[in-house]
């Protein structure tokens, strides 16, 4: 969200879109669909390499990519018979480079702790 004059635009969003943020906000609580998510935010990965990658069985992978495609997070493209996944909205990527540097700033700062520095 934008931030102007220190207000945050959020601030302005009716009660309904208030309710739409959080509905979002709960898909991404499942680490499953973050894990996916971050799985295919550099390029498509058809079922079988996300199931080796992620230990995910075929359904479990199958209901969070359905959850996914359904809020236009992810896309499926035939291959022949594969079914290839991918980030089909650039949000995907910023979200899991903007977790990532958190989780990083995080570990680095009680690492600092921890270290007495």
């Amino acid at each position: 969200m934008a931030v102007a004059d220190g207000e945050c635009s959020i601030s302005k969003l009716s009660p309904e879109m208030i309710e739409e943020l959080s509905g979002f906000f709960r898909l991404l609580g499942e680490p499953a669909r973050l894990r996916l998510m971050c799985e295919i935010r550099n390029g498509a990965r058809d079922v079988a390499t996300l199931m080796e990658r992620t230990g995910f069985s075929q359904s479990h992978l199958s209901r969070q990519l359905g959850h996914l495609s359904k809020a236009g997070l992810v896309q499926m493209e035939k291959d022949g018979t594969r079914a290839l996944y991918s980030a089909s909205d650039p949000v995907v990527d910023a979200i899991c480079q903007m977790a990532h540097e958190r989780l990083t700033r995080q570990l680095r700062d009680r690492l600092q702790t921890l270290a007495g520095t």
